[in-house]
């Protein structure tokens, strides 16, 4: 069976699947275009505006990496979501320069929660609280969902506590802004776990674009 069919038949209808297409050749992203699928992803702003220029309009580009404020203005016309808010000074410069292209831009509240993993991005979640009573300022960004990224780990149940603790959370602030409506969480290594706890958005790139024989069990 093939990689994509056993992603979509692990996933079926309960989420929605986010092609993770960096440091991919062109023709391997069309590969998966051409059979329907529109939602990509980058992390780094130089390479999704070169593919940008190089691939269909139609497709949705979703920025997942951490986003430096002097990159914001150049792939703002470009992304129709930002994955990777983890701040609200960075949520001022969006703000800022998409009022400035009439855009109101798709944005998910990126939390750390897997705090064994110092190196990872995301806003701490003690400030989330604070970020949420603030964020409605800016108006020109329409805060509609929560990413989270899983422990750097194959250990099933530290995956587990991280996706659980986060689908409590997403669940909790969904009663009070009841706008966000995606969570955003689960990759090659861990998407399974992550469904298993709420998940509806994943975003796989690994296990779909590597070559050979299938991975393991896992997935």
């Amino acid at each position: 069976m093939k990689h994509i069919e056993i992603v979509q038949q692990t996933i079926k209808q309960q989420a929605k699947l986010c092609i993770v297409s960096k440091r991919q050749l062109n023709q391997d992203i069309l590969h998966y275009y051409n059979l329907g699928y529109r939602i990509f992803a980058e992390n780094k702003a130089q390479e999704l505006l070169k593919k940008v220029e190089q691939l269909p309009k139609d497709i949705d580009w979703h920025f997942i990496g951490h986003l430096q404020t002097n990159k914001v203005k150049q792939i703002l016309p470009y992304v129709s979501c930002i994955q990777s808010l983890d701040s609200l000074k960075l949520a001022s410069v969006i703000d800022h320069y998409a009022k400035q292209i009439n855009k109101t831009i798709p944005c998910f509240l990126e939390v750390h929660l897997a705090t064994q993993d110092e190196n990872k991005s995301g806003l701490p979640l003690e400030e989330v609280d604070s970020f949420l009573e603030q964020i409605g300022q800016y108006k020109n960004i329409d805060l509609c969902g929560m990413m989270v990224m899983g422990p750097h780990t194959d250990n099933k149940e530290q995956q587990a506590y991280v996706f659980a603790k986060a689908q409590t959370l997403f669940k909790q602030k969904q009663l009070q802004y009841p706008n966000l409506r995606v969570l955003s969480m689960g990759m090659s290594d861990d998407y399974k776990v992550a469904l298993a706890h709420g998940s509806s958005m994943v975003r796989i790139g690994t296990y779909l674009f590597q070559k050979g024989g299938e991975k393991n069990e896992i997935l």
